[in-house]
């Protein structure tokens, strides 16, 4: 890995990776509650460099090698499960300001924005208050934050909500239980690179308060659905027919709410990413782009 790190403001440091020529149009994008930048498989964004794109990778803040908020304790289940917003460490949109600040650091203008489930949530967010900044976006298995859509199967909720192994061999063992549980039914998982992901992600920095902070600010973020009504980026969002940690009707919700949106669902898929779903998920993103980009191109000639 090529790690790099950016002061994005407020206080917070950004890991950060790139793949590709930064003179191609670039794509942001942001992974999804208590995973780091290396769940976007290295394989898939060389694959998206491959196709012209400047691809940039990152850890959220509480993820990663990116800035740690050590000083505010995680929520108690109490607090997670009646949704407290009181004492929340930080909200979405400050998350989405890391992503801006992102931008700005490596003097970018704007991006084509792609979020997984909290990542999705993210970069909604951006399009909504940053809109400037987005070329164009797409959620993947994510929601609203409407308490009746998009919400978790009750048979994850042990295993979600369940405090992780301290020890590294625990660890890899509850994340491949985690992803097991819900992860896609029609595709073939490689268990072998699911361990290794879960093992390096450990060593590069394991805090088991950190996916606690992160998932209180979706609950403080509250529902976003007047928000994402808002947004004028060109959007594209994608589910999994199958995905029992945010049911599809999220996704359904998602698009409904964002104006234009085309709305993506691929049979079989979970809450994952496996290899046997991105050519479809890789040709969308690129659509989306190339008719972002397109659309932009011909709006900048009419006015000239």
């Amino acid at each position: 890995m090529d790690e790099r790190f950016a002061d994005v403001g407020g206080g917070i440091t950004i890991c950060y990776e790139t793949f590709g020529s930064p003179d191609d149009p670039p794509v942001l994008l942001i992974m999804g509650l208590g995973m780091q930048m290396l769940a976007w498989d290295e394989r898939f964004c060389q694959d998206l460099a491959g196709r012209g794109f400047f691809v940039i990778r990152y850890d959220n803040r509480d993820a990663g090698r990116s800035t740690h908020i050590d000083d505010v304790a995680p929520p108690s289940l109490a607090t997670l499960l009646l949704r407290r917003r009181a004492g929340a460490a930080y909200r979405l949109p400050e998350l989405a300001l890391d992503a801006v600040g992102l931008l700005d650091a490596l003097e970018l203008d704007g991006a084509h924005v792609v979020g997984a489930s909290m990542g999705g949530m993210i970069a909604q967010t951006v399009a909504a208050k940053h809109p400037g900044r987005v070329r164009s976006l797409t959620s993947i298995m994510s929601n609203t934050g409407a308490r009746w859509t998009g919400q978790p199967a009750f048979k994850t909720y042990p295993i979600f909500l369940a405090a992780p192994p301290r020890d590294r061999d625990g660890y890899v063992e509850h994340g491949v239980k985690l992803f097991t549980a819900i992860g896609s039914t029609a595709f073939d998982r490689e268990e072998e690179q699911l361990r290794d992901l879960i093992g390096r992600g450990y060593d590069r920095r394991f805090d088991p308060d950190a996916t606690g902070r992160q998932l209180h600010a979706i609950l403080a973020s509250g529902d976003r659905t007047r928000e994402l009504g808002t947004i004028t980026a060109p959007t594209l969002v994608i589910h999994g027919g199958a995905d029992p940690l945010v049911a599809p009707s999220g996704g359904r919700a998602t698009a409904k709410a964002i104006p234009g949106a085309r709305l993506l669902t691929i049979p079989g898929m979970g809450h994952d990413l496996p290899r046997g779903v991105w050519p479809q998920v890789l040709d969308a993103v690129e659509d989306l782009a190339r008719t972002a980009d397109a659309g932009r191109a011909a709006a900048t000639a009419a006015a000239a």
